[in-house]
């Protein structure tokens, strides 16, 4: 539940427009909601949903679907959309992405970025402080960079795509210098060497967010040459994720682009 929906609860509750035993209601399933197995969700609990992450943190709890079978995604995105607050899911393949698409025709899906996106029933207005601008170095990182992007879109922040402006045709990102002007955040993804995110912070005041990505030949090591160049970068400032975790890097850029930092919960 989020920090805006919990204060409205409590104010109608002060002001007499609800009854306790109603709000209790809406808040018994708070912080965890436990996910079972079976077709009355009676068996063996397989999750365990972190209702109250979007009042700590700000941002909802994400489901990866990675690992998960198909009946388990739906089943937990039926449970937080039941909620109100809708879902994002992410690493979903097809036959994952199929079996949201028929349980929720509302959602939005990405093939490309392997994700679904339920809208919530009331979004959060959010203030940022400008756009989150998503670069690639190829077309081949575009699985990443895409997963980025929605990620980025999914928690209120304006997105602009710069893709396929890698370093064997600089000429490409220099072209792109009133976008990178704007930004407020920059998302770089890149593999190969990995050389890209360097250019971009030696172009550009916003925060560099770099992302290697597993794309490239044998001696890229399944993204541990971009990683490494990434964390040797001598840009000033440039901070780096994991591998392929375009979800990271979106959720980085979400905290440092927000304008209204969600308020502290108590003890912290």
């Amino acid at each position: 539940m989020r920090r805006d929906r919990l204060r409205r609860l409590l104010e109608e509750v002060a002001a007499g427009r609800l009854a306790p035993a109603d709000a209790l209601e809406r808040l018994a399933w708070l912080p965890v909601e436990e996910v079972g197995e079976g077709t009355d969700g009676d068996g063996p609990v397989f999750a365990r949903l972190d209702h109250h992450r979007a009042t700590r943190q700000g941002l909802p709890e994400v489901v990866f679907c990675q690992g998960k079978t198909p009946a388990q995604v739906v089943e937990i995105c039926r449970r937080l959309a039941a909620r109100g607050d809708g879902f994002l899911a992410t690493r979903a393949d097809a036959e994952a992405r199929a079996a949201l698409a028929a349980a929720f025709p509302e959602a939005r899906v990405s093939e490309i970025a392997r994700v679904v996106h339920l809208a919530p029933d009331e979004p959060a207005a959010v203030r940022t402080r400008g756009p989150v601008l998503v670069v690639s170095a190829g077309t081949g990182d575009l699985p990443v960079a895409e997963e980025a992007a929605w990620t980025a879109e999914a928690f209120g922040n304006p997105v602009e795509r710069l893709y396929d402006v890698g370093v064997a045709g600089l000429h490409r990102v220099l072209r792109a210098s009133d976008a990178l002007a704007r930004a407020a955040v920059v998302i770089v993804v890149a593999g190969m060497e990995g050389a890209l995110p360097s250019v971009v912070g030696g172009l550009v005041a916003a925060p560099v967010i770099a992302v290697p990505t597993s794309v490239g030949y044998g001696a890229s090591l399944g993204g541990l040459a971009a990683l490494l160049a990434m964390l040797n970068s001598c840009a000033a400032g440039i901070v780096v994720v994991n591998i392929d975790n375009g979800f990271g890097a979106a959720v980085a850029a979400t905290r440092i682009n927000r304008l209204d930092a969600p308020e502290a919960a108590p003890g912290r």
